[in-house]
């Protein structure tokens, strides 16, 4: 049957282009293209290099004929056949001057041929090289029954259209590792959900008890979008209820992105939360993120709030108010569907009093606040999270037994009054497993004067109430003294204390904590009078 080169040329377009599926594409490609060139079957495969520099084909997608009717069987996939040198030269290594398409009548005379693709062993064969922008997208076969079944008619013919199959080629080679890396991508964030469910959401350790409170108050603001803060000492877990919070929401899909506001220094903020575009800025080689879009449809996590500047508190109450940013450097309005949870232990409502805190800011952030207690106004979860972080760091430190706490130590550890909250508790229950021995689980640092159970971590030695920031400053000088002033690295203080070293910096620079310095001018420092 004789047909017209430009609706030959217009109806295979229309076939190969017209699905995203290059199986059902394909499909009505072989449909049309038996009524006009002898075809028992039609391939797409590619080659490349594998790992030890072998060319390697891979087979794309298959449809053939199993009887004269219409059946077809597709097969997409990636089967590895090793090339041999006659089927690379015909792919890769050809002649400027070699032709793009070319046919054989008779493929016992060229065996190698016949593997390409596996299970097309015909007896006559027509090859297309497809290349898009100077390179080789892939391979399409058209083969048949019987001998000299291709002309050169046929040749150039199927030649007409080899563009628009390398075009089709080349994107749905990227459309299938776009996919694959969706899938990547999806398994990873179902894996980090989990690992997140089963270290935060199902182990709010007292949630039963000293946090029974705090986990109603989880349970009404969760559904909610609306911006929710997070009131507590250093160490009392907010952290662990943002997470719950999320996990319990409407986004608990999505990312759950943190900040910590104290360790992003003043000319970094707005790129960390907004991103920035190429060119933005010296070293801004491309385009990046801001936390703001990565938690897109999530939750986005700000800890220590209150360490914002006045210039950063203005740009995150607009994005609160309009829901919208721009990137560092850029034009584009990028809409944020974004939940935020902030979080600090700073009295902010004295903040607002002193100027040092928007007010505005503070009532946008408190629409639903959450008072997390310490851990001494809750000392019937000690004997929970004693369990809880001793069975968790023994299988961490790969212990043959769990150790057993005495009954005696547990009753001092339950009068201390922990300045340093859950975080303090975990550091002298792993610090206590990597000093003991045996069966029994000791605490021998409880009789120092660090940590004397009848001292009140609120007190100074007057008696009088100490304010948060003296306390927490107590509390840093005491964990330095104790590891020799070591800041960073493996023991340091900001290992102990769980905190970014950067981080311990500034808020030891904050608070006016300096090697050496006498006791008395210390207090002095930060407000008190000993």
């Amino acid at each position: 049957m004789t047909v017209d080169d430009n609706e030959f040329f217009r109806e295979m377009t229309l076939r190969i282009c017209g699905s995203l599926d290059i199986e059902q594409a394909l499909a009505q490609v072989f449909e049309y293209l038996r009524d006009h060139v002898p075809v028992d079957a039609i391939g797409l495969g590619y080659n490349n290099l594998d790992q030890e520099g072998i060319d390697v084909g891979r087979i794309f997608v298959v449809a053939k004929s199993k009887r004269p009717e219409v059946d077809f069987i597709w097969r997409g996939g990636g089967d590895e056949i090793v090339l041999s040198n006659e089927a690379v030269a015909l792919t890769r290594s050809v002649p400027a001057d070699f032709p793009t398409a070319f046919a054989f009548n008779c493929l016992e005379e060229h065996p190698s041929l016949r593997d390409v693709f596996p299970g097309i062993q015909k007896d006559s064969a027509l090859f297309l090289r497809l290349e898009v922008g100077g390179g080789l997208a892939g391979v399409l076969l058209i083969s048949a029954k019987g001998h000299d079944r291709y002309t050169e008619a046929h040749t150039r013919l199927l030649d007409t259209v080899r563009e628009p199959f390398a075009i089709a080629m080349a994107n749905a080679r990227r459309y299938r590792e776009v996919a694959r890396m969706k899938d990547l991508l999806a398994e990873d964030n179902r894996a980090l959900t989990a690992d997140i469910k089963r270290t935060v959401g199902v182990e709010v350790v007292g949630a039963d008890f000293g946090l029974s409170g705090v986990m109603e108050q989880v349970r009404q603001v969760a559904p909610s979008n609306s911006p929710t803060l997070l009131l507590g000492e250093t160490g009392t877990g907010k952290e662990v209820i943002a997470h719950a919070i999320h996990m319990a929401s409407n986004r608990s899909a999505g990312p759950l992105i943190s900040m910590q506001c104290g360790a992003i220094p003043e000319t970094l903020l707005d790129s960390e939360l907004f991103g920035y575009e190429k060119g933005a800025f010296t070293g801004a080689t491309e385009r990046k993120r801001g936390r703001f879009e990565r938690a897109h449809r999530g939750t986005l996590f700000l800890d220590e709030i209150g360490e914002l500047s006045p210039e950063a508190q203005v740009k995150l109450l607009r994005i609160l108010q309009e829901h919208k940013f721009e990137r560092v450097g850029g034009t584009q309005t990028i809409d944020a569907d974004v939940r935020v949870i902030a979080a600090t232990h700073r009295d902010l409502e004295q903040m607002v009093r002193d100027g040092s805190f928007r007010e505005d800011l503070w009532y946008r952030l408190s629409v639903l606040p959450i008072r997390i207690p310490p851990l001494r106004l809750r000392r019937e979860d000690i004997p929970l999270l004693i369990q809880y972080f001793v069975e968790r760091k023994a299988r961490e430190m790969s212990l043959a037994r769990i150790p057993r706490v005495p009954t005696h130590d547990l009753d001092r550890l339950k009068r201390y009054n922990w300045p340093g909250n859950v975080r303090e508790l975990q550091n002298i229950v792993e610090r206590a497993l990597i000093l003991s021995s045996g069966d029994g689980l000791h605490f021998p640092d409880l009789t120092s004067p660090g940590l004397d159970p009848n001292r009140s971590s609120t007190s100074r030695p007057t008696g009088r109430p100490m304010t948060l920031d003296q306390a927490m400053a107590e509390h840093i000088r005491s964990v330095l003294d104790q590891v020799r002033w070591q800041v960073a690295g493996k023991g340091g203080a900001a290992e102990i204390l769980q905190m970014n070293p950067s981080t311990l910096r500034f808020r030891m620079k904050k608070l006016g904590i300096v090697k050496n310095q006498p006791f008395g001018t210390f207090c002095r420092g930060i407000g008190a009078t000993c």
